[in-house]
């Protein structure tokens, strides 16, 4: 018996690798790295409108991977447009091949944890993995 798997966390590989050992069972995981990359990262921002672009710089650069929603409304306006942009980047990128599917979207809205109901995004946060990857993307976009 052969089986394949592909995109599997590591967890879940190591469970299966010692189950199909226990069968004799010839076993391939083939782990996708959905992590976010220098590279992928360019082409992130790249694909965003200039308006969007300005937000994420915002969040990674002036911000550190946290600003308040209050900040960015005040600097842009309205965040409907550039969040409308960030939201479709990550599938039309999955869709072009440019990176892997279950690739994690780089900024997130936060919320008050305190409120169940509807409400305002409270702030916009990126992974602190994630910022120092987005700000070598940001510094090769703006010298080259």
């Amino acid at each position: 018996m052969k089986i394949t798997i592909e995109g599997a966390d590591r967890d879940f590989a190591e469970k299966l690798v010692a189950l199909a050992a226990a069968h004799h069972a010839e076993l391939t995981v083939a782990a996708v790295d959905t992590a976010w990359t220098v590279e992928r990262a360019k082409r992130y921002l790249r694909s965003l409108t200039a308006g969007a672009r300005r937000f994420a710089e915002m969040v990674v650069v002036d911000g550190d991977g946290y600003i308040d929603a209050d900040q960015l409304r005040s600097a842009l306006g309205k965040l409907n447009g550039p969040t409308v942009a960030l939201s479709r980047a990550v599938p039309r990128g999955v869709r072009e091949g440019w990176w892997p599917e279950g690739i994690s979207a780089p900024i997130t809205p936060v919320y008050d944890p305190d409120i169940t109901s509807w409400q305002k995004v409270i702030a916009y946060e990126m992974t602190s993995d994630s910022v120092p990857v987005f700000r070598s993307a940001f510094a090769a976009l703006n010298t080259g």
